[in-house]
C-alpha cells in the first residue's frame, strides 16, 4: 500500500532530477551561452517575461508596468556608461530609448539594468530585464542553445588588442608568450585561445578590475572588440599614461556583431525591438532625422517614407505594420534619438572609432547597415 502510494511521487522525483541533470549538463558544456556569475538579485528589478514568454507577454508586460527594463554595459564609453550627472549615456543606451519611444511614446521611460558580460545573458532569460542591448556578439551557439533571439546588428565590431607604447609590441604574433587580460564568459576569451593558443589568459568579470590589473601590467596586453578598447583607450587614466600611452594593433581576428537580444517565443516582441532597429537604419537613408521627421510626417515627399512614418499618402490610408503598437511609432522614435547616423555620430564618433569606409556605413556607401523594406 505504501509503496503504491509512493510511487507515482518517486516516478515524479526520478523525472525532475534527471531534467535537472540535463540543465546542468548544458551549463556545463557552454557557460558562455547560459551566462551566469552575478546576476541581479531577485526583486532588484521587476519581474519580467520569464524564459520564452509566449507571444505578445513582454509587450503588455512593459504597457502595464508603464517602463522598460533593459539590460546594458555601464563601462564602455560610447556604447554604455555613466556619466558625470549619473545619467546613462551611449549608443546602446540610446537604443533602449528608442524602444521606449516605440512601445510607450517616452524615451525616458527606461530603467536600465548594468551586467557583467557573465550575468548578461541569464538576467533576459530569467526575465530580469526585457531586452538586452549591451556588446554581445551574435554566434550560432548563442541563437540555437540560449532561448533567446539577435535582432539586426547595430554595430559590426571586430577583436583587437591593445598594448602599451612603451613595451614595443608592433603585431599579435609578438605576442604568443604573452600574458592577456580578457573577460570571462565572452567570444573574445574564446577567440583568443584560437588567435594566440600559446599565451596565457587573465581573465576578469569586469572591465574595472581589468583595466586595474592591466595599469598594474600584471598583463602584457589587453583583448576585447576593438570597439570595445577604443572606448577604454579614449577614457584611459592620465595618471597610467592616458590614451597616447596605449596602441591598438592593426589585426582584427574575429566577426563580432553586435546587436540587442530578446527572448525566443515572443516573436511580437522580437518584431518590435528589430522594426525599431531597422527603422532608424530606413530613416537614415530616406535622409530624415530627429529635426525634420516632424515635416517629413506632415508632408512626405515619397510612400516609403509615409509609411516608415504611419501617416497616409496621396489618398492611401496610413500604412500600420502590424507590430501591435501605434503605427506612427517611429516618430516618436526619431524625434527622441534621431536615425542610426545621429546615434553613431553623437555615441561612437567621440571615442574616435569613424565610420566611413567601414561595415557600419549605410549600404548606399558599402556598407552592411541595409533596412529592409517597411511596407
Amino acid at each position: 500500500m505504501i509503496a503504491q502510494i509512493w510511487r507515482p511521487v518517486l516516478v515524479a522525483f526520478a523525472v525532475i532530477t534527471l531534467a535537472m541533470g540535463a540543465i546542468a549538463c548544458d551549463d556545463d558544456d557552454d557557460p558562455e551561452v547560459t551566462g551566469g556569475g552575478n546576476t541581479p538579485a531577485a526583486g532588484e528589478t521587476p519581474s519580467g517575461n520569464g524564459n520564452g514568454g509566449e507571444g505578445g507577454r513582454i509587450l503588455e508586460q512593459v504597457r502595464s508596468r508603464g517602463e522598460l527594463v533593459c539590460g546594458v554595459n555601464d563601462a564602455v564609453p560610447g556604447f554604455g556608461s555613466v556619466d558625470a550627472q549619473g545619467e546613462f549615456t551611449g549608443f546602446d543606451v540610446d537604443y533602449c530609448k528608442a524602444v521606449a519611444a516605440a512601445v510607450l511614446g517616452d524615451a525616458n521611460a527606461v530603467q536600465y539594468v548594468p551586467l557583467t558580460a557573465e550575468a548578461r545573458l541569464t538576467a533576459l532569460q530569467t526575465g530580469q530585464v526585457d531586452v538586452l542591448i549591451r556588446n554581445t556578439t551574435w554566434t550560432v551557439s548563442r541563437d540555437a542553445q540560449s532561448g533567446l533571439a539577435f535582432t539586426t546588428t547595430t554595430f559590426y565590431d571586430g577583436q583587437g588588442i591593445m598594448v602599451r607604447t612603451a613595451d614595443g609590441f608592433s603585431t599579435i604574433d609578438d605576442l604568443a608568450s604573452a600574458t592577456v587580460c580578457v573577460l570571462q564568459g565572452t567570444t573574445t576569451e574564446l577567440n583568443l585561445a584560437d588567435r594566440l593558443p600559446t599565451s596565457t589568459p587573465l581573465p576578469f568579470e569586469e572591465n574595472e578590475t581589468l583595466q586595474a590589473a592591466f595599469v598594474e601590467e600584471r598583463c602584457d596586453a589587453w583583448t576585447s572588440d576593438k570597439s570595445q578598447l577604443a572606448a577604454r583607450r579614449s577614457a584611459y587614466p592620465a595618471d597610467a599614461g592616458g590614451p597616447e600611452s596605449l596602441v591598438i594593433l592593426e589585426e582584427t581576428f574575429s566577426k563580432e556583431p553586435l546587436g540587442p537580444l530578446t527572448v525566443d517565443n515572443d516573436s511580437q516582441w522580437f518584431d518590435i525591438v528589430n522594426w525599431t532597429v531597422i527603422g532608424t537604419m530606413l530613416a537614415e537613408e530616406f535622409e530624415i532625422t530627429s529635426e525634420t521627421v516632424e515635416a517629413a510626417a506632415g508632408a512626405p515627399e515619397t510612400i516609403d517614407i509615409a509609411r516608415l512614418l504611419g501617416v497616409p499618402f496621396e489618398g492611401e490610408a496610413a500604412f500600420d505594420p502590424g507590430l501591435g503598437i501605434d503605427a506612427d511609432f517611429m516618430q516618436a522614435v526619431l524625434a527622441a534619438v534621431g536615425n542610426y547616423g545621429e546615434i553613431y555620430e553623437r555615441n561612437i564618433t567621440p571615442i574616435g572609432i569613424e565610420r566611413d569606409g567601414t561595415l557600419n556605413a549605410q549600404w548606399t556607401d558599402g556598407g552592411l547597415i541595409y533596412g529592409p523594406p517597411f511596407r
